[in-house]
């Protein structure tokens, strides 16, 4: 078993920062890449950031400039530094990871159950 555990979001005012946590534990062989994915009510599904074991990041356009993913991969840990947040940021945000649980099995992807961020005045 694999549990992602998010933390960190909250209601902030435009053009404030949070900063998102995302824990991982459980049986983990190895962690390859590990992302944010945001749902904003009445759309679908989208990727934030990721990065991988090695360290390279990829961006929405939307949050380029704006957001930083950084990982610590001896606590099995991701995070989301979010600055200069717009109240189009509102959505709930989930972590997500590629994770192997033992040397013979493939891949897999797990899921957290997200936090809420809210960005208003």
């Amino acid at each position: 078993q694999v549990q992602l555990v998010e933390s960190g979001g909250g209601l902030v005012q435009p053009g404030g920062s949070l900063r998102l946590s995302c824990a991982a534990s459980g049986s983990i062989f190895s962690i390859a890449a590990m992302g944010w994915h945001r749902q904003a009510p009445g759309k679908e599904r989208e990727l934030v950031a990721d990065i991988n074991s090695g360290g390279y990041t990829n961006y929405a356009d939307s949050v380029k400039g704006r957001f930083v993913i950084s990982r610590d991969n001896a606590k099995n840990t991701v995070y989301l530094q979010m600055n200069s947040l717009e109240p189009e940021d509102t959505a709930v945000y989930y972590c997500n990871a590629v994770i192997k649980t033992d040397r013979w099995r493939l891949y897999g992807t797990y899921w957290g159950k997200g936090t809420l961020v809210t960005v208003s005045s």
